[in-house]
């Protein structure tokens, strides 16, 4: 392990950007970071002190790490909690392995959304061609979803009939799914919770998202569409299921808003969320120092956003490909000409179509004036933002 020996680290199981932007908050807090992915080139990896490169379930790599960090958190949902078990053993660990395994597991967290009394889309479980062949008609139209693995969209496939239920169900491999009833959907919303290990929390404004393919395209904050009393009502939600989880760390919880007004809990990611990417630029605490602070139980002071922002995904698709079909970078310099621009790049040596290259942060003084600059950056690259 590099950096000076008397300074305490953080650990962080994977090696993604998301890893990276919480070894950039730890270590300009005085923390060493120290990385266990087995992807010698993650970008996590290669920013922080240490970089273990081994399997997430290798014993000898899990005892490493947990004996050289004063805490260890995880930077994608589907991490083994098996892991963060094993470590629980050497050091506090955020968030811990029976958290994770309810935010790994859709049913679990449908089950999870009830017990704390969030509502949640009506849905059943299909875990056998028999359930799939009795599926209940008033789930219809709906989403049939992988219990696990699912992510950006992946695992998931509409369906109308029964017949269709089954033939998603067995396209998936007959695997444990749940189906979620399709419901008249009016905007995206999302709310990250920083909790401690004293159970105290705190979270960043009520976030107002949209999707493209499953995959999250836009972030507006303020929420442009969102009232008073829904954004309550959101936070309120989402401090309840952190709170039934007896949570610690940073927690996304995401929210559909129904065209009644009424709202529904749709998914958790335990680990800070491609929607808080703003607020590096635009509060005063970011999701990743948040997140350092619940792992090393420092004061949590609630986030005070200071500029207006729109965050935009930036995929694998706008780098350009040349005759070669070898992709290059976009060319950054008329976005970066534009005012209250931020780029944020993560360092992955390889574009492809539909992988999180980066994000672009535009802060304005109104929520108007960032939608503009927004639409002008998406002009630059060759998109419509909206």
């Amino acid at each position: 392990m590099s950096g000076p020996p008397d300074l305490p680290a953080l650990g962080v199981l994977g090696g993604g950007q998301l890893g990276r932007m919480f070894a950039h908050a730890a270590q300009a807090m005085g923390y060493r970071s120290i990385v266990l992915d087995p992807d010698a080139q993650s970008p996590a990896g290669l920013v922080s002190h240490g970089h273990l490169q081994a399997p997430y379930l290798d014993p000898r790599a899990l005892a490493e790490l947990g004996a050289a960090c004063t805490a260890v958190t995880t930077e994608f949902e589907n991490v083994p909690a098996a892991a963060l078990e094993t470590l629980a053993d050497h050091c506090p660990v955020a968030p811990g392995a029976a958290a994770v395994r309810i935010c790994q597991d859709r049913a679990a967290e449908k089950a999870h959304f009830q017990r704390s009394g969030v509502p949640c889309a009506p849905y059943a479980v299909v875990d056998s061609e028999a359930a799939a062949r009795a599926i209940d008609p008033a789930l219809l139209p709906g989403l049939l979803k992988t219990a696990q693995l699912g992510y950006d969209g992946k695992g998931q496939a509409s369906v109308a009939t029964r017949e269709e239920g089954l033939a998603a169900w067995q396209r998936f491999g007959g695997v444990r799914c749940v189906l979620e009833k399709r419901l008249p959907l009016r905007r995206e919303l999302s709310v990250i919770v920083a909790r401690g290990f004293d159970g105290r929390a705190v979270h960043l404004p009520v976030q107002q998202n949209l999707h493209r393919d499953g995959i999250l395209a836009v972030t507006q904050v303020p929420a442009p569409d969102v009232d008073d009393a829904t954004a309550a009502r959101a936070v309120r939600c989402a401090l309840q299921l952190a709170d039934g989880m007896a949570y610690a760390g940073v927690l996304c919880v995401e929210f559909f808003l129904l065209q009644d007004g009424s709202l529904v809990a749709n998914e958790m990611a335990p680990r800070p969320h491609n929607s808080g990417h703003y607020s590096i630029d635009a509060c005063d605490l970011s999701q990743f120092d948040l997140q350092v602070r619940c792992m090393a139980g420092l004061p949590l002071v609630a986030p005070r956003q200071h500029s207006a922002a729109v965050m935009l995904n930036l995929l694998g698709d706008l780098w350009p490909a040349d005759a070669a079909g070898q992709r290059r970078a976009p060319d950054w310099r008329p976005v970066l000409a534009l005012p209250g621009t931020h780029l944020h790049l993560y360092g992955k040596a390889e574009a492809r179509a539909g992988r999180k290259m980066g994000h672009l942060t535009i802060t304005a003084a109104t929520p108007v004036q960032a939608r503009e600059v927004a639409l002008q950056a998406g002009a630059c690259l060759g998109f419509a933002p909206f």
